[in-house]
C-alpha cells in the first residue's frame, strides 16, 4: 500500500501511522501549577533526545478544542518537571492519570499513587516508579496542525537529578530492565511491556561504542585519545 498523510487516504479503518513506530517509551510527567496544585499525565509521543549532557523530548498534542493540556501549561511557566518510568505494575495508574481532568484536579490523589519529594525541582516525583528524572525545561516549540488536537508543544527539557531505585540495579552495574518491565506505547489502544533482553555487538569506532553504552568517561577518553576537543 501507498499514500501520502493529509493528501490521499490509507483505505484502512485505523491510520497506521502510531502503529509503525513502535514501542514508544511513555512520558509520565509531572508537574506543578503556578498555585501549586500537582499534574501527572501520561504521553506517547516522548524520548530522550540526546546524552551528555542528558536531554529529553515530549510533543504533547493540545485538547480537541485547541487548549494546551496543563502539562505544557505547567512546564512553561515554572520551568520545571518530573519524568516518570511508566512499568507494567503501574499500567492501570498510567491509564487512569490520562483522563481529561481540569486544572484543579491533583492526579496523584485520583490514582492513589505516592508523592516523593524531588531535589532539585519542586513537582513531585512517583515514589512508586523504578525511575525518575529532575528535568528544567531547555525550550518549547509549538507546531500547528491540520486540526486542533493535531497542535502540539514540543518540550525539551535537561535532565539535572535521576534517581533508581537500588533494587533495579543488577550485579554487573546495569539497570534489571527485565525486572522492572517498563511499559511502552503502541498504535491503537495498544501497550507492551520489555520482558525480553538481547545484546548485539555494535560495529562501530571506540568512541561510539562508549555513547551507545552511556560511558560518558569513556567517551571523553577516546576523544582524548583519538585527539578531538571537548566542546
Amino acid at each position: 500500500m501507498y499514500y501520502e498523510p493529509g493528501t490521499s487516504h490509507h483505505g484502512l479503518p485505523f491510520d497506521p501511522f502510531k502503529s509503525c513506530v513502535v514501542p514508544r517509551p511513555i512520558g509520565w510527567l509531572s508537574t506543578l501549577s503556578v498555585d501549586g496544585v500537582a499534574n501527572l499525565a501520561p504521553f506517547s509521543q516522548f524520548n530522550n533526545a540526546t546524552f551528555d549532557p542528558p536531554y529529553v523530548m515530549a510533543a504533547c498534542n493540545a485538547h480537541f478544542d485547541g487548549r494546551e493540556k496543563d502539562t505544557v501549561v505547567n512546564i512553561e511557566r515554572t520551568g520545571e518537571f518530573v519524568w516518570n518510568m511508566a512499568t507494567f505494575d503501574l499500567r492501570d495508574a498510567v491509564v487512569t492519570s490520562s483522563r481529561e481532568f481540569g486544572p484543579e484536579v491533583d492526579e496523584f490523589e485520583v490514582t492513589g499513587l505516592t508523592k516523593a519529594p524531588s531535589r532539585l525541582v519542586k513537582p513531585p516525583r512517583v515514589a512508586e516508579s523504578p525511575v525518575n528524572f529532575e528535568c528544567k525545561l531547555h525550550t518549547t516549540l509549538f507546531i500547528p496542525g491540520d486540526t486542533p488536537m493535531g497542535n502540539f508543544t514540543l518540550i525539551v527539557g535537561r535532565v539535572v537529578a535521576v534517581h533508581i531505585a537500588d533494587g533495579c540495579v543488577r550485579a554487573d552495574g546495569r539497570l534489571d530492565i527485565e525486572r522492572i518491565r517498563p511499559l511502552a506505547r503502541m498504535g491503537y489502544h495498544d501497550y507492551t511491556s520489555i520482558s525480553e533482553v538481547f545484546t548485539m555487538p555494535p560495529q562501530t569506532s571506540a568512541i561510539a561504542q562508549a555513547g551507545q553504552e552511556g560511558n560518558t568517561e569513556k567517551i571523553h577518553a577516546a576523544m582524548a585519545q583519538a585527539g578531538i576537543a571537548k566542546n
